[in-house]
Formats: structure tokens, sequence, C-alpha cells
């Protein structure tokens, strides 16, 4: 009989389920090719094995009738499985675990290609930005496939910056699982309904702890770093959001924020005037003069009917993308 004993090559040597340890030290023979990743483990667990340089499945006619014979392919690949033989799947992924292959796939690349050799966080940076609106319009495109696609472009920055930084021998470096580590330690401390014995009456509250644990965490890091928190050190509410970002989303955000940490609305309408005058008292909206507060106006009307307005007005985009494209195709063929 031929057991054909699938492994993972992403789960250490050694760590095979219970099954598939009674197989190998029942067996009358176990096979593997040169350098199988369990030999190690087969050595320290005293079973002995031959080594075979044939890939496929080995011929068992030459073994007595009633002989048990393992097999062990090579790690990774579905597993030919010959007529009358059963497959034993020793060790299988958990999930996530092909995470592994993005980075040993980046370690080599980083080695191996002039290209990514040479990159920099300052030269990957424009990635940071360009891959992430790439995943946002497969997303809108309906495309599952395209958008799952345009994720792994997003993911590869994580891992690509990640690499980088591990190469220095300051202070200064981390690793991927750094990165792992810490948007863990974030997601359970901030989750404390889930994680610890906190109780919440919904969606709402989740959204009130999360801002009172940033703000306390913010608090700490002002002290850590010698800040009083008081003053222009003071930690806010509106600290950390990035102004790279586009306009539209970046007044959805502040205003967002603001809300939250319970600042008046009546804010945002002096800011739609510009230079803290109430609004109405500058120039005529509808002149030009004060585009920007108008735009400002919408944003807040946007947040109020529970609308996106970078989304809202992406969707208007494409409407009229739609509606050229369409005029050029009638004054083109009429």
């Amino acid at each position: 009989m031929l057991i054909v004993l699938a492994t993972s090559p992403r789960v250490a040597s050694g760590l095979l389920s219970w099954p598939a340890w009674q197989a190998l030290r029942s067996a009358d023979a176990v096979l593997a090719a040169a350098g199988h990743p369990q030999l190690p483990a087969l050595d320290e667990a005293g079973i002995s094995y031959q080594v075979t340089d044939d890939p496929g499945a080995p011929a068992v006619d030459t073994w007595p009738a009633d002989a048990v014979v393992v097999w062990l392919p090579e790690p990774g690949a579905e597993p030919r499985v010959p007529p009358g033989a059963e497959l034993l799947r020793g060790s299988a992924d958990l999930p996530g675990a092909h995470l592994l292959d993005l980075v040993a796939t980046m370690d080599r690349l980083r080695v191996e290609c002039p290209w990514d050799a040479r990159q920099t966080h300052a030269s990957l940076v424009p990635y940071l930005l360009d891959e992430p609106y790439e995943a946002l319009e497969a997303f809108e495109s309906g495309d599952e496939q395209a958008f799952c696609e345009e994720l792994g472009d997003v993911l590869l920055q994580v891992v690509f910056h990640a690499r980088i930084a591990a190469e220095r021998a300051d202070d200064s470096s981390f690793t991927i699982d750094d990165v792992a580590d810490g948007i863990v330690a974030k997601l359970v401390r901030r989750h404390p309904h889930v994680f610890a014995d906190v109780t919440v009456s919904g969606a709402d509250e989740v959204n009130r702890n999360w801002d009172e644990i940033k703000r306390e965490e913010k608090r700490a890091k002002a002290e850590r770093h010698g800040r009083s928190g008081s003053g222009q050190a003071a930690p806010s509410a509106l600290d950390g959001v990035p102004f790279g970002q586009p306009a539209l989303a970046l007044a959805a955000q502040l205003q967002r924020r603001a809300a939250r940490a319970g600042a008046p609305a009546e804010l945002a309408r002096l800011a739609e005037a510009g230079s803290g005058e109430p609004a109405g008292s500058g120039a005529d909206p509808g002149s030009g003069a004060d585009i920007g507060g108008e735009l400002f106006r919408l944003v807040a009307a946007a947040r109020a009917a529970d609308r996106d307005p970078e989304m809202e007005l992406r969707a208007a985009a494409r409407r009229y993308l739609d509606l050229v494209r369409r005029w050029e195709r009638g004054a083109t063929n009429p």
C-alpha cells in the first residue's frame, strides 16, 4: 500500500498531524526526495527513510504485497496520487499562511532583481498613492478579480517598505513582523469590547470608545516625548489627518474627526466663508470668489446626508465620462 503524505512548505519541519506521524512510524519504508524539509524532523524522531531522485510517485510493486510505503512528495504542489494509493495530508496552511510566500518572494527580489534592489522608501512613495487609487478604480468597476489583484499591489507596498527597513542596522529598522505586531496591538487595544470586558450598545459607542482610546494614546505619546499636553503641543482630535490626500477627502475627514470630538457645527460654517468670518458676510458665493468655502459647505451637506463626498464626486465624474463618450460616439458616427 502506498500512502502519499502531502505537507505544506509554510509549516515548520516536524509540525505534522498525529495520523501523519503514526503513518511514518508504522511504515515499512519512507521515501522522500533529497533536501525534503521534513528530513531533519525524521532524523530527530529516529525514523529511517530512503532518498529518491525520482520526483514522481514511487513504484511499490517491488515491495511485498502487504508492505506500507509512505512517500513524501515535494511540499506545495498538489501531489499526484496513483490509483489505489491513499492521500494523507500531514500539515495544512492556516488562513494567511500564503503571506509567507510574499515575504520570501520579496526577499529574493531584493537580492536578485536589479530594479528591486535599488529601490528606497523615497523612490517607492509614489506607489503608496498610486496603488490604492488603482484598487479603488477596480472596486468601482465591479470587477472583483481586478479588485483582488489591485489589493495585492497595495499589499506589496507594505511588504516592500518593511523589507527595506529591515536592512538598516540602526534603531530605526523594523521588519514585516513588527508592522504586523503593531497593527494587531492597536486593534486589540482599540477593541476592548472584543478583547476585554467592555460592553457596548452598538457601533456609535464603538466609535466613541475608539476616539477616546486614541486621544489617550496621543496624550501618552506626548508625555513620552516630553510635551506637556497643553498649548500648541497638546494632542488634538485632528492630529494625524494627512493633508496630502485629495481636498474633498481631507475636508470630510477633518469634519468627521471634529464632529466625533464634539466640535460645534458652527465651526464648519465659519470655515465656509474663510478667515473666521460668519457665513454670508463675505463675497457672494455665486460670484466664484469663495469657491473653497462653497465646496466645504457641500462636504458638510454630504456628511449630513450620510454620503461620502469623494465617492459622490467620483460617481458624478463617471457619469460625466459616460455622457461625453456618448456624445463623442454621436459626433463621430452620426
